[in-house]
């Protein structure tokens, strides 16, 4: 029991310290720059302690169960030689996580909003939550089939820079015929799509799968499945805006 609380402590300081420089920044531009006093100061503070918390927790939770969990499940399906399996499961993980994640909910949202406010849909509540299911739907099934894509990679050792290359020419073929609307939307859905949900699972899933397939080395071969799980929604949602 002591040793747990005082692995919690180590990790809170460690959090403190990865906080620091935004904190000093914050505090530099409020009292130098700005010269006001913070409002609500003790809220701040409050809010600070809850986020040094939280964020040390999720890491806690991240390294005791998210990582070695998505590493074994990875493992498991390679050993069972299925392909068919393990593209089901990368689909459904990229799917699952990314639906979940709290960054694409808030984007999806704002941008149903401004959509609205642009005439482009109508601003009734249906049609609000219309629009940003359908744009999370789009970025998660991206996600999915950017997995099934890095899956394949790892087990035939592709050079991941020919996939991130083709990806981006593609992006910059189709941003002129995509409504400008959907263009910027497009371009930050690659940004929050690998955000807290995502990535730890992700990034477990590619290690787990280059850890036990023989020939592969998880440092090289591992890593790479955030990449595509960024620049696959950049793809779909520029397709969901030229066909919605």
């Amino acid at each position: 029991m002591t040793e747990n609380l005082l692995s919690l402590g180590r990790l809170i300081l460690a959090t403190l310290r990865d906080l620091a420089p935004i904190i000093l920044v914050i505090v530099f531009f409020q009292v130098a720059v700005l010269q006001q006093p913070f409002p609500n100061l003790g809220e701040v503070l409050g809010g600070l302690f809850l986020v040094m918390i939280g964020l040390a927790l999720f890491i806690q939770g991240l390294e005791t169960g998210l990582f070695p969990l998505g590493e074994a499940m990875a493992g498991d399906f390679a050993r069972k030689g299925s392909l068919a399996w393990l593209l089901a499961f990368g689909f459904a993980l990229g799917f699952g996580t990314t639906v979940a994640e709290p960054a694409l909910i808030a984007v999806a949202d704002e941008a149903s909003r401004a959509a609205a406010e642009a005439g482009l849909i109508r601003s009734d509540e249906e049609a609000l939550e219309r629009y940003a299911d359908g744009l999370r739907i789009t970025v998660a099934v991206s996600v999915g089939f950017a997995l099934m894509i890095g899956v394949v990679r790892i087990l035939k050792g592709w050079p991941i820079p020919y996939f991130m290359i083709g990806g981006y020419i593609l992006v910059v073929i189709m941003t002129p015929f995509a409504p400008a609307e959907i263009v910027g939307v497009a371009y930050d859905s690659g940004g929050v799509t690998t955000s807290t949900v995502t990535v730890p699972l992700v990034a477990a899933l590619g290690v787990g799968l280059a850890t036990v397939i023989r020939g592969r080395n998880p440092l090289i071969d591992g890593f790479g499945l955030i990449a595509f799980a960024s620049l696959t929604p950049i793809i779909f949602v520029l397709a969901y805006g030229m066909v919605v």
